[in-house]
Protein backbone atom coordinates (compact mmCIF):
# COMPACT_ATOMS: atom_id res chain seq x y z
CA UNK A 1 0.00 0.00 0.00
CA UNK A 2 1.29 3.29 -1.03
CA UNK A 3 2.47 5.41 1.91
CA UNK A 4 1.33 9.52 2.18
CA UNK A 5 3.23 12.56 1.63
CA UNK A 6 3.65 15.22 4.79
CA UNK A 7 1.40 18.00 2.61
CA UNK A 8 -1.56 15.19 1.79
CA UNK A 9 -1.54 14.21 5.60
CA UNK A 10 -1.00 17.52 6.66
CA UNK A 11 -4.46 18.50 4.53
CA UNK A 12 -6.39 15.60 5.04
CA UNK A 13 -5.66 16.17 9.04
CA UNK A 14 -7.05 19.96 8.89
CA UNK A 15 -9.90 18.81 7.02
CA UNK A 16 -10.90 16.31 10.35
CA UNK A 17 -9.90 18.32 12.44
CA UNK A 18 -12.11 21.17 11.22
CA UNK A 19 -15.29 18.58 10.32
CA UNK A 20 -14.94 17.68 14.20
CA UNK A 21 -15.27 21.36 14.73
CA UNK A 22 -18.04 21.20 13.47
CA UNK A 23 -19.65 17.98 14.44
CA UNK A 24 -19.49 18.94 18.22
CA UNK A 25 -21.22 22.35 17.31
CA UNK A 26 -23.96 20.36 15.48
CA UNK A 27 -24.68 17.99 18.48
CA UNK A 28 -24.77 21.34 21.04
CA UNK A 29 -27.21 23.05 19.06
CA UNK A 30 -29.43 19.79 18.21
CA UNK A 31 -29.72 19.07 21.43
CA UNK A 32 -30.82 22.53 22.90
CA UNK A 33 -33.00 23.12 20.51
CA UNK A 34 -35.35 19.88 21.17
CA UNK A 35 -34.54 20.13 24.90
CA UNK A 36 -36.31 24.12 24.71
CA UNK A 37 -38.91 22.20 22.50
CA UNK A 38 -39.65 20.28 25.55
CA UNK A 39 -38.20 16.51 24.32
CA UNK A 40 -38.00 13.82 26.93
CA UNK A 41 -34.53 12.59 28.07
CA UNK A 42 -35.63 9.07 25.91
CA UNK A 43 -36.16 11.35 23.09
CA UNK A 44 -33.37 13.24 22.96
CA UNK A 45 -31.08 10.24 23.31
CA UNK A 46 -33.26 8.67 20.17
CA UNK A 47 -31.96 11.97 18.47
CA UNK A 48 -28.69 10.40 18.22
CA UNK A 49 -29.27 6.76 17.80
CA UNK A 50 -29.15 6.46 14.37
CA UNK A 51 -26.24 8.79 14.19
CA UNK A 52 -24.42 6.05 16.16
CA UNK A 53 -25.74 3.07 14.21
CA UNK A 54 -24.50 4.59 11.12
CA UNK A 55 -21.39 4.71 12.46
CA UNK A 56 -21.52 1.00 12.82
CA UNK A 57 -22.51 0.37 9.25
CA UNK A 58 -19.94 2.53 7.84
CA UNK A 59 -16.88 1.50 9.74
CA UNK A 60 -17.19 -2.04 8.79
CA UNK A 61 -18.62 -1.17 5.23
CA UNK A 62 -16.03 1.78 5.05
CA UNK A 63 -13.12 -0.36 5.87
CA UNK A 64 -13.71 -2.29 2.41
CA UNK A 65 -14.43 0.71 0.26
CA UNK A 66 -11.33 2.44 1.61
CA UNK A 67 -9.22 -0.04 0.92
CA UNK A 68 -11.22 -0.70 -2.29
CA UNK A 69 -11.52 3.18 -3.96
CA UNK A 70 -8.77 4.88 -1.64
CA UNK A 71 -8.78 6.81 1.26
CA UNK A 72 -9.18 10.44 -0.82
CA UNK A 73 -12.27 9.41 -1.59
CA UNK A 74 -13.71 8.43 1.64
CA UNK A 75 -12.41 12.13 2.63
CA UNK A 76 -14.64 13.49 0.50
CA UNK A 77 -17.64 11.68 0.61
CA UNK A 78 -17.34 12.32 4.55
CA UNK A 79 -17.36 16.63 3.86
CA UNK A 80 -19.67 16.59 1.34
CA UNK A 81 -22.35 13.78 3.26
CA UNK A 82 -21.94 16.58 6.36
CA UNK A 83 -22.61 19.39 4.50
CA UNK A 84 -25.76 17.84 3.44
CA UNK A 85 -26.81 16.46 7.12
CA UNK A 86 -26.31 20.36 8.34
CA UNK A 87 -28.57 21.86 5.45
CA UNK A 88 -30.92 19.43 5.77
CA UNK A 89 -31.24 19.66 9.69
CA UNK A 90 -31.75 23.69 9.16
CA UNK A 91 -34.89 22.70 7.13
CA UNK A 92 -36.71 21.11 10.29
CA UNK A 93 -39.59 23.06 11.76
CA UNK A 94 -40.93 23.85 15.44
CA UNK A 95 -44.31 22.92 14.16
CA UNK A 96 -43.97 19.50 13.12
CA UNK A 97 -44.92 16.79 15.30
CA UNK A 98 -42.72 15.33 17.59
CA UNK A 99 -42.74 12.27 16.33
CA UNK A 100 -42.28 13.37 12.86
CA UNK A 101 -39.65 15.72 14.19
CA UNK A 102 -37.66 12.48 15.94
CA UNK A 103 -37.95 10.58 12.82
CA UNK A 104 -36.68 13.69 10.92
CA UNK A 105 -33.62 14.12 13.08
CA UNK A 106 -32.60 10.43 13.03
CA UNK A 107 -32.63 10.02 9.49
CA UNK A 108 -30.85 12.80 8.82
CA UNK A 109 -28.13 12.50 11.60
CA UNK A 110 -27.64 9.06 10.24
CA UNK A 111 -25.96 10.74 7.43
CA UNK A 112 -24.10 12.91 10.12
CA UNK A 113 -22.85 9.45 11.36
CA UNK A 114 -21.48 8.19 8.15
CA UNK A 115 -20.07 11.28 7.19
CA UNK A 116 -18.06 11.48 10.69
CA UNK A 117 -16.65 7.51 10.27
CA UNK A 118 -15.38 8.09 7.04
CA UNK A 119 -13.84 11.41 7.34
CA UNK A 120 -12.42 9.96 10.74
CA UNK A 121 -11.02 6.55 8.61
CA UNK A 122 -9.49 8.25 6.01
CA UNK A 123 -7.66 10.68 8.58
CA UNK A 124 -6.72 7.89 11.36
CA UNK A 125 -5.66 5.42 8.64
CA UNK A 126 -3.47 7.66 7.18
CA UNK A 127 -1.15 7.66 9.74
CA UNK A 128 -0.07 4.25 9.56
CA UNK A 129 0.61 5.57 5.85
CA UNK A 130 2.94 8.43 7.24
CA UNK A 131 5.29 6.60 9.60
CA UNK A 132 7.51 4.19 7.04
CA UNK A 133 7.84 0.47 8.85
CA UNK A 134 11.30 0.82 8.06
CA UNK A 135 12.03 3.67 10.39
CA UNK A 136 13.88 2.20 13.48
CA UNK A 137 11.69 4.47 15.84
CA UNK A 138 8.26 3.80 14.05
CA UNK A 139 6.82 2.49 17.41
CA UNK A 140 7.31 5.96 18.87
CA UNK A 141 6.24 8.16 16.58
CA UNK A 142 3.26 6.33 15.78
CA UNK A 143 2.06 6.33 19.25
CA UNK A 144 3.12 10.66 18.80
CA UNK A 145 1.14 11.14 15.70
CA UNK A 146 -1.61 8.96 16.97
CA UNK A 147 -1.95 11.05 20.33
CA UNK A 148 -1.45 14.27 18.83
CA UNK A 149 -4.35 13.68 16.05
CA UNK A 150 -6.54 12.52 18.46
CA UNK A 151 -5.70 14.87 21.20
CA UNK A 152 -6.19 18.12 19.13
CA UNK A 153 -9.24 16.78 17.27
CA UNK A 154 -11.29 16.27 20.35
CA UNK A 155 -9.66 19.43 21.96
CA UNK A 156 -11.41 21.00 18.74
CA UNK A 157 -14.80 18.71 19.00
CA UNK A 158 -14.74 20.88 22.85
CA UNK A 159 -14.71 24.34 20.84
CA UNK A 160 -17.20 22.91 18.69
CA UNK A 161 -19.87 22.24 21.81
CA UNK A 162 -19.14 25.90 23.19
CA UNK A 163 -19.58 27.16 19.61
CA UNK A 164 -22.72 25.37 19.05
CA UNK A 165 -24.03 26.68 22.81
CA UNK A 166 -22.90 30.48 21.42
CA UNK A 167 -24.64 29.97 18.41
CA UNK A 168 -27.93 28.70 19.76
CA UNK A 169 -27.99 31.59 21.84
CA UNK A 170 -26.87 34.47 19.31
CA UNK A 171 -28.67 33.27 15.98
CA UNK A 172 -31.49 30.83 15.12
CA UNK A 173 -31.58 27.49 14.47
CA UNK A 174 -31.64 27.05 10.82
CA UNK A 175 -28.46 29.68 10.84
CA UNK A 176 -26.19 28.21 12.98
CA UNK A 177 -26.46 25.00 11.15
CA UNK A 178 -26.02 26.60 8.11
CA UNK A 179 -22.85 28.78 9.19
CA UNK A 180 -21.49 25.63 10.08
CA UNK A 181 -22.50 23.74 6.97
CA UNK A 182 -20.44 26.76 4.90
CA UNK A 183 -17.25 26.30 7.48
CA UNK A 184 -17.46 22.85 5.39
CA UNK A 185 -17.81 23.63 1.76
CA UNK A 186 -14.79 25.81 2.45
CA UNK A 187 -12.91 23.04 3.68
CA UNK A 188 -13.80 20.45 0.88
CA UNK A 189 -13.07 22.94 -1.68
CA UNK A 190 -9.84 23.07 -0.45
CA UNK A 191 -9.52 19.11 -0.58
CA UNK A 192 -10.43 19.14 -3.57
CA UNK A 193 -7.73 21.18 -5.11
CA UNK A 194 -4.77 20.08 -2.95
CA UNK A 195 -5.43 16.45 -2.40
CA UNK A 196 -5.03 15.31 -5.33
CA UNK A 197 -2.98 11.71 -5.03
CA UNK A 198 -4.71 8.58 -4.26
CA UNK A 199 -3.66 7.04 -0.81
CA UNK A 200 -5.11 4.02 1.16
CA UNK A 201 -5.84 1.51 -1.79
CA UNK A 202 -4.82 -1.48 -1.27
CA UNK A 203 -2.24 -3.38 -4.03
CA UNK A 204 -4.97 -6.12 -4.33
CA UNK A 205 -8.22 -4.94 -5.07
CA UNK A 206 -10.51 -6.82 -2.59
CA UNK A 207 -13.55 -8.71 -3.48
CA UNK A 208 -16.62 -7.54 -0.99
CA UNK A 209 -17.21 -10.69 1.36
CA UNK A 210 -19.25 -9.79 4.50
CA UNK A 211 -16.53 -11.91 6.31
CA UNK A 212 -13.73 -9.46 5.18
CA UNK A 213 -15.39 -6.97 7.25
CA UNK A 214 -14.70 -8.38 10.61
CA UNK A 215 -11.16 -8.81 11.91
CA UNK A 216 -9.31 -12.23 11.92
CA UNK A 217 -7.12 -10.82 14.62
CA UNK A 218 -7.40 -12.08 17.91
CA UNK A 219 -5.85 -9.05 19.47
CA UNK A 220 -7.49 -6.85 17.50
CA UNK A 221 -10.95 -8.41 18.50
CA UNK A 222 -10.13 -8.17 21.79
CA UNK A 223 -8.84 -4.80 21.78
CA UNK A 224 -12.56 -3.71 19.86
CA UNK A 225 -14.27 -5.47 22.91
CA UNK A 226 -12.88 -3.49 25.27
CA UNK A 227 -13.01 0.04 23.31
CA UNK A 228 -16.70 -0.42 23.00
CA UNK A 229 -17.45 -0.48 26.56
CA UNK A 230 -14.68 1.98 27.36
CA UNK A 231 -17.06 4.35 25.04
CA UNK A 232 -20.14 3.35 26.35
CA UNK A 233 -18.84 4.30 29.77
CA UNK A 234 -18.20 8.00 29.00
CA UNK A 235 -21.44 8.04 26.55
CA UNK A 236 -24.02 6.58 28.96
CA UNK A 237 -23.65 9.96 31.22
CA UNK A 238 -22.21 12.46 28.42
CA UNK A 239 -24.77 12.66 25.74
CA UNK A 240 -28.13 13.78 27.53
CA UNK A 241 -27.45 12.77 31.21
CA UNK A 242 -24.89 15.04 31.84
CA UNK A 243 -26.25 17.90 30.46
CA UNK A 244 -29.47 18.18 30.70
CA UNK A 245 -28.72 18.08 34.84
CA UNK A 246 -26.47 20.80 34.42
CA UNK A 247 -29.55 22.76 33.12
CA UNK A 248 -32.44 21.30 35.25
CA UNK A 249 -31.12 20.52 37.95
CA UNK A 250 -28.44 23.11 39.05
CA UNK A 251 -30.10 25.92 36.50
CA UNK A 252 -26.71 26.43 34.59
CA UNK A 253 -27.41 28.39 31.04
CA UNK A 254 -27.12 26.64 27.74
CA UNK A 255 -24.00 28.36 27.05
CA UNK A 256 -22.63 27.74 30.25
CA UNK A 257 -23.37 23.78 29.70
CA UNK A 258 -21.81 24.00 26.17
CA UNK A 259 -18.77 25.56 27.92
CA UNK A 260 -18.56 23.29 30.31
CA UNK A 261 -18.75 20.23 27.64
CA UNK A 262 -15.90 22.10 25.63
CA UNK A 263 -13.90 22.47 28.53
CA UNK A 264 -13.95 19.22 29.52
CA UNK A 265 -13.73 17.46 25.79
CA UNK A 266 -10.63 20.29 25.27
CA UNK A 267 -8.65 19.14 28.27
CA UNK A 268 -9.24 15.81 27.72
CA UNK A 269 -8.22 16.07 24.08
CA UNK A 270 -4.86 17.91 25.47
CA UNK A 271 -4.45 14.59 27.41
CA UNK A 272 -4.52 12.27 25.07
CA UNK A 273 -2.10 14.38 22.93
CA UNK A 274 0.08 13.81 25.52
CA UNK A 275 -0.70 10.36 26.96
CA UNK A 276 2.80 8.87 25.17
CA UNK A 277 4.63 10.71 28.00
CA UNK A 278 1.72 10.51 30.80
CA UNK A 279 1.48 6.68 30.62
CA UNK A 280 4.74 5.70 29.63
CA UNK A 281 3.88 3.65 27.13
CA UNK A 282 5.82 4.69 23.88
CA UNK A 283 8.56 2.11 24.36
CA UNK A 284 6.92 -0.16 22.09
CA UNK A 285 3.94 -2.74 21.94
CA UNK A 286 4.43 -4.56 25.60
CA UNK A 287 4.29 -1.02 27.73
CA UNK A 288 1.65 0.23 25.70
CA UNK A 289 -0.20 -2.87 26.72
CA UNK A 290 0.46 -2.82 30.32
CA UNK A 291 -0.47 1.10 30.55
CA UNK A 292 -3.34 -0.22 29.15
CA UNK A 293 -4.26 -2.55 32.01
CA UNK A 294 -3.36 -0.08 34.88
CA UNK A 295 -5.16 3.11 33.42
CA UNK A 296 -8.25 1.11 32.79
CA UNK A 297 -8.45 0.01 36.65
CA UNK A 298 -8.20 3.36 37.69
CA UNK A 299 -11.18 4.57 35.48
CA UNK A 300 -12.87 2.12 36.90
CA UNK A 301 -12.47 3.42 40.58
CA UNK A 302 -12.86 6.68 39.93
CA UNK A 303 -16.13 6.19 37.80
CA UNK A 304 -17.44 4.85 41.31
CA UNK A 305 -16.00 7.47 43.66
CA UNK A 306 -18.33 10.39 41.36
CA UNK A 307 -21.92 8.44 42.26
CA UNK A 308 -20.43 7.73 45.65
CA UNK A 309 -19.71 11.75 46.23
CA UNK A 310 -23.93 12.40 44.67
CA UNK A 311 -24.67 9.58 47.48
CA UNK A 312 -22.80 11.48 50.31
CA UNK A 313 -24.71 14.70 49.77
CA UNK A 314 -21.77 16.50 48.87
CA UNK A 315 -22.03 19.80 47.12
CA UNK A 316 -22.88 17.83 43.60
CA UNK A 317 -21.12 20.96 41.44
CA UNK A 318 -17.70 19.93 42.79
CA UNK A 319 -18.44 16.74 43.00
CA UNK A 320 -19.29 16.79 39.31
CA UNK A 321 -16.36 19.48 37.87
CA UNK A 322 -13.54 17.44 39.83
CA UNK A 323 -14.71 14.12 39.77
CA UNK A 324 -15.41 13.82 35.72
CA UNK A 325 -12.21 16.49 35.40
CA UNK A 326 -10.10 13.39 36.79
CA UNK A 327 -12.46 10.65 34.88
CA UNK A 328 -11.73 13.11 31.31
CA UNK A 329 -7.95 12.86 32.32
CA UNK A 330 -8.15 8.99 32.52
CA UNK A 331 -10.66 8.27 29.86
CA UNK A 332 -8.12 10.20 27.68
CA UNK A 333 -4.93 8.16 28.35
CA UNK A 334 -7.05 5.24 28.03
CA UNK A 335 -8.54 5.97 24.77
CA UNK A 336 -4.98 7.26 22.91
CA UNK A 337 -3.78 3.84 24.37
CA UNK A 338 -6.06 2.22 22.51
CA UNK A 339 -5.88 4.48 19.38
CA UNK A 340 -2.55 3.57 19.22
CA UNK A 341 -2.53 -0.42 20.14
CA UNK A 342 -4.93 -0.60 17.07
CA UNK A 343 -2.30 0.58 14.56
CA UNK A 344 0.15 -1.79 16.59
CA UNK A 345 -1.31 -4.33 15.91
CA UNK A 346 -2.31 -4.20 12.19
CA UNK A 347 -0.49 -4.28 9.14
CA UNK A 348 0.13 -1.69 6.60
CA UNK A 349 -1.64 -3.59 3.98
CA UNK A 350 -4.76 -4.37 6.10
CA UNK A 351 -4.92 -0.78 7.50
CA UNK A 352 -8.28 0.64 6.20
CA UNK A 353 -10.33 -2.87 7.01
CA UNK A 354 -9.17 -3.42 10.69
CA UNK A 355 -9.33 0.16 11.84
CA UNK A 356 -12.66 0.46 10.12
CA UNK A 357 -13.60 -2.76 12.10
CA UNK A 358 -12.16 -1.12 15.27
CA UNK A 359 -14.10 2.36 14.76
CA UNK A 360 -16.81 -0.06 14.34
CA UNK A 361 -16.80 -1.57 18.18
CA UNK A 362 -16.24 2.13 18.80
CA UNK A 363 -19.68 3.10 17.37
CA UNK A 364 -21.12 0.47 18.58
CA UNK A 365 -20.38 1.31 22.47
CA UNK A 366 -21.18 4.94 21.77
CA UNK A 367 -24.71 3.35 20.40
CA UNK A 368 -25.52 1.82 23.34
CA UNK A 369 -24.07 4.65 26.06
CA UNK A 370 -26.55 7.07 23.49
CA UNK A 371 -28.98 5.27 24.47
CA UNK A 372 -28.73 3.91 28.05
CA UNK A 373 -27.61 8.18 28.87
CA UNK A 374 -31.47 8.82 27.79
CA UNK A 375 -33.35 5.83 29.47
CA UNK A 376 -30.87 5.26 32.77
CA UNK A 377 -31.62 9.29 33.26
CA UNK A 378 -34.91 9.19 33.07
CA UNK A 379 -35.40 6.14 35.34
CA UNK A 380 -32.76 6.99 38.13
CA UNK A 381 -30.99 10.16 37.22
CA UNK A 382 -27.45 11.06 36.73
CA UNK A 383 -26.64 8.83 40.17
CA UNK A 384 -27.83 5.79 37.58
CA UNK A 385 -26.18 6.52 35.15
CA UNK A 386 -22.68 7.16 36.70
CA UNK A 387 -22.98 3.73 38.45
CA UNK A 388 -23.51 2.31 35.11
CA UNK A 389 -20.59 3.91 33.75
CA UNK A 390 -18.71 2.23 36.25
CA UNK A 391 -20.28 -1.08 35.73
CA UNK A 392 -19.30 -0.71 31.46
CA UNK A 393 -15.61 0.99 32.88
CA UNK A 394 -15.09 -2.65 34.83
CA UNK A 395 -15.70 -4.87 31.75
CA UNK A 396 -13.66 -2.98 29.94
CA UNK A 397 -10.62 -3.23 32.28
CA UNK A 398 -10.63 -6.90 32.70
CA UNK A 399 -10.92 -7.43 28.73
CA UNK A 400 -7.50 -5.61 28.72
CA UNK A 401 -5.82 -8.05 31.29
CA UNK A 402 -6.31 -10.77 27.77
CA UNK A 403 -4.64 -7.86 24.91
CA UNK A 404 -1.48 -9.68 23.88
CA UNK A 405 2.12 -8.54 24.66
CA UNK A 406 3.37 -9.11 21.32
CA UNK A 407 2.38 -8.97 17.74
Amino acid sequence: MNQISKSTYTLVTLAYWVFMLTDGALRMVVLFRFHELGYSPVQLSFLFLLYEFAGIVTNLVGGWIGARFGLRKTLFLGLMFQILALTALSFSDAGWSPLYSVLFVMAVQGFAGIAKDLTKMSSKSSVKLLVSPADENAESKLFFWVALLTGIKNALKGVGFFLGGILFAVMSYQNALLSLAGMLVVVLIICLVFVRSEFGKMKTVPKFKFSQLFSKSTAINRLSFARAFLFASRDVWFVVGLPIFLHTQLGWSFPQVGAFMACWVIGYGFIQAGAPKIARADRGLRSAVVAARLWGFLLVVICALIPLGLILNIDASYVLLIGLSIFGFIFAVNSSIHSYLILAYTSVEDVSLNVGFYYMANAVGRLAGTLLSGVTYLWAGLEACLWVAALLCLISALTSLRFPETE
